[in-house]
């Protein structure tokens, strides 16, 4: 197993199932835009949404004991909201370094909603979580809480960071598993707990029908890292950064053109 690092300074390592994960690292580029970077995902396991609890819960902890123990970060963002729900706090418990989580946005919702009518947009494993239950007894009570699962989402979002455009119809499905629910006619807030949903924010909006406002945790993840290295100093100039994957290097060549707008040139397979 290669001891790798980017340069003298430790990187962020940002994690998820797929490309889902670079909503977060776009707005937490906009903060630490010189932050040495490794962007691993797990491909291999892929999807996430579909697999039970028991094991992600074994699975992610030790795949990212390896990643820490290869690229020795400074901090690990799980950029994956299924994942963060599930295993946040078995992978804080076996990780001596800080773990930032990636949680749905329904406090903001409910500050943001003039109707009292939210939704959730999720994968199956993330809109079934107690965690969910929790964010809405404690931040929604008063509100009106509309959950649709939407996996299908994610491969039209990896379908637009290769570079295709995303099937109208999953778009307009995943809405529609809102609006068409009972008041899902006084929809105007929508959380997109999945990171891969922002990457298509603009189909999702074309597709409500109405004005409706889809809000994600992004920014405030970002700012939450930013807090965390302060302490950091960081290079003068952007590096070379690293995405590494469990699954095969060869399909990933579509995303190259995305990876590059974030300074990922160096692309690995976790062996």
């Amino acid at each position: 197993m290669n001891d790798t690092k980017i340069g003298e300074c430790p990187p962020l390592l940002f994690f998820d199932t797929g490309v889902g994960g670079l909503s977060v690292l776009s707005e937490t580029k906009k903060l630490l835009p010189n932050a040495p970077i490794v962007y691993a995902a797990d491909y291999a396991g892929m999807p996430y949404g579909m697999k039970s609890e028991e094991e992600l819960a074994s699975r992610i902890p030790v795949l990212l004991g390896r990643l820490v123990e290869r690229y020795k970060p400074a901090l690990v963002t799980i950029a994956c909201n299924t994942a963060s729900t599930i295993a946040l706090d078995h992978v804080r418990s076996v990780l001596n370094i800080p773990v930032v989580g990636t949680v749905p946005a329904i406090k903001s919702a409910s500050e943001l909603t003039k109707t009292g009518v939210i939704g959730l947009l999720g994968t199956q494993a993330t809109v079934r979580q107690p965690y969910v239950d929790k964010l809405a007894s404690d931040f929604a009570a008063d509100k009106i809480l509309l959950r649709h699962a939407a996996p299908e989402l994610v491969y039209a979002a990896e379908a637009k960071l290769r570079g295709e455009i995303p099937d109208m119809n999953i778009v307009k499905s995943a809405m529609s598993g809102l609006t068409d629910q009972v008041h899902g006619d006084r929809l105007d807030t929508v959380i997109l707990a999945c990171t891969h949903f922002p990457l298509v924010r603009h189909e999702l909006a074309q597709a409500a029908g109405w004005p409706i406002e889809l809000i994600d945790g992004a920014k405030g993840i970002a700012h939450r890292i930013a807090h965390l290295t302060k302490e950091m100093s960081w290079p003068t100039e952007t590096r070379e950064n690293i995405f590494v994957t469990t699954g095969e290097l060869q399909p990933i060549t579509a995303y190259h053109p995305s990876f590059a707008e974030f300074g990922i040139r160096r692309f690995e397979a976790l062996d």
